[in-house]
């Protein structure tokens, strides 16, 4: 326990409640402690290790994850409920990340040589010689995810891109998830040791409750924090790491209910087909995704009453799974009880009834855009497989429905070639609001590449300049630093002008 007295957690298998042996010890106060201070003594160490050591020391990582074999999965998918198949594709993308940001680290863009050669002779004032280069800021604390029990946790995109960009590591793991933690801190251990690294590179701690959470973010030799969960949560963090002596950076994704608009053309020709595919969408792991979505906008119309017609049909329809933990449950039921409960809203479908320990029917509701527009509260996340249609008057009530939303991860609009003139202003507003802005999709599912941008403006991220997802999520773990007149025999390897490597002298590629 985080008081220091011995204690011991157990995984609960979401679909039935019952305990998963065996027990793992909860950390201390004082293992936080030693993890911080285990990974301050490697940092220096890790951070001045070339390309080629970095890289390959993320490749074996994926390679110790896979040889965990379906053990991993089975017991990931008992903790988590989600089923074999999502947390098999999930293995692979959490390997998949690490293997590209192993590519990044040799290709050396992220570094951002720029180079600026002395100009003595230039007037009125000579210039000096300028480089700059990143460096990692420092030991980083990563929280485990309770949706993504692999590619967002223990050996997920935080981890991935804090080692990749030098920084050691301090993972606080899922309490919901502690088996297929302690497999996966396995894995890093064993890919530190095989890689000759120092063991403080990577460090795990595991509790229930905030104390421990709140003291690694408090720790002074931690730099930097890479979160997702509730607003509630990472705001906690945010207030934490702002009133530390020195304050520091929480990359924390939060809240997002990814708006869909619904363009009238598209609403008139597929309707009822756009009101399936939105329900498949919508249901996905039991609606547990951060791009879940979670709010539809259209103008009132025949073909957004065959949307409602076909995804009122499709969810009635719907077999739930079991959500992740008992609390995410009742979290979720709160939420649906108070939209249920709101005289402006309608419920337009309930999904079947789930017979499991964590389950929960799936809902759709409607409201017309004054009422919305009235009660910043029906805007609110509800985390799960919940969503509202707002229905409106005309295309400037659409407009402002939007304007007036939250920072949000996504914002998806459907249209055809008729809508395009309509659609062109709204993408304006979609892109004020969103960090993903997709066309004719659906949000849920993140594909892990250079593109990609995983976040979005508060409060869906804590720093809408930022992203978790994709290989721009190094740079949460990088600052610059200029170096000027350094001596030739004292500048960083890669700052010399024998050095290879991408890199801007004087503004221009060379």
């Amino acid at each position: 326990m985080a008081n220091g007295q011995t204690a011991e957690i157990y995984g609960i298998a979401a679909a039935t409640g019952q305990r998963i042996d065996p027990a793992y010890p909860v950390s201390s106060l004082a293992d936080v402690d030693a993890a911080c201070r285990a990974a301050d003594a490697a940092f220096d160490v890790y951070r001045a290790t070339d390309a080629e050591t970095r890289a390959a020391f993320l490749e074996e990582i994926a390679v110790e994850i896979e040889r965990l074999g379906d053990s991993l999965i089975e017991r990931a998918a008992t903790e988590s409920g989600l089923p074999v198949a999502r947390i098999t594709g999930e293995r692979g993308r959490t390997i998949g990340q690490l293997r590209l940001f192993a590519a990044v680290v040799r290709d050396g863009r992220w570094r951002e040589i720029r180079i600026d050669p002395a100009m003595p002779d230039r007037q009125p004032l000579p210039r000096p010689d300028l480089r700059l280069r990143m460096v990692p800021l420092g030991p980083v604390a990563v929280f485990g995810a309770s949706n993504f029990p692999l590619a967002f946790s223990t050996a997920g995109g935080d981890t991935a891109a804090a080692l990749a960009a030098g920084c050691s590591v301090v993972v606080k793991g899922h309490p919901a998830h502690p088996g297929t933690d302690a497999m996966i801190a396995g894995a890093i251990g064993r890919a530190v040791s095989t890689c000759g690294l120092p063991a403080g590179v990577f460090g795990h701690v595991r509790g229930p409750g905030n104390e421990l959470g709140s003291a690694l973010v408090a720790h002074p030799l931690i730099a930097a924090v890479g979160f997702t969960g509730s607003r509630g949560g990472g705001l906690a963090l945010m207030r934490l790491a702002q009133e530390r002596p020195v304050p520091i950076p929480v990359y924390a994704e939060m809240s997002s209910i990814n708006p869909v608009v619904l363009m009238p053309a598209a609403l008139a020709a597929r309707g009822a087909d756009l009101g399936r595919a939105f329900v498949a969408s919508l249901t996905m792991g039991a609606g547990q995704f951060c791009t879940n979505p979670g709010l539809v906008v259209a103008v009132a119309s025949d073909g957004l009453d065959a949307f409602e017609a076909a995804a009122a049909a499709a969810l009635a329809a719907h077999a739930p799974q079991p959500m992740l933990t008992a609390g995410i449950r009742d979290a979720y039921a709160r939420g649906t009880a108070a939209l249920a409960g709101n005289a402006a809203v309608t419920q337009l479908a309930t999904g079947l009834a789930g017979d499991g320990i964590a389950s929960e029917n799936a809902r759709l509701f409607a409201t017309d855009a004054d009422a919305f527009l009235a009660d910043r509260a029906l805007g609110e996340e509800v985390f799960g497989a919940s969503s509202l249609v707002v229905r409106c008057r005309d295309a400037e009530q659409v407009r402002a429905v939007l304007a007036g939303l939250e920072g949000q991860l996504t914002a998806t609009i459907h249209l055809d070639q008729a809508d395009h003139d309509a659609a062109r202003p709204l993408i304006s507003v979609l892109e004020r609001r969103a960090g993903r802005v997709l066309a004719n999709g659906w949000p849920t599912g993140v594909e892990v590449a250079h593109a990609m941008v995983h976040g979005g403006p508060f409060p869906a991220t804590s720093d809408g300049r930022s992203t978790s997802v994709g290989t721009l999520a190094i740079d949460r773990f990088l600052r610059p630093v200029c170096y000027q007149d350094l001596p030739a025999d004292l500048l960083p390897p890669e700052l010399t002008d024998e050095a290879g490597g991408p890199r801007l002298v004087d503004g221009h590629p060379a």
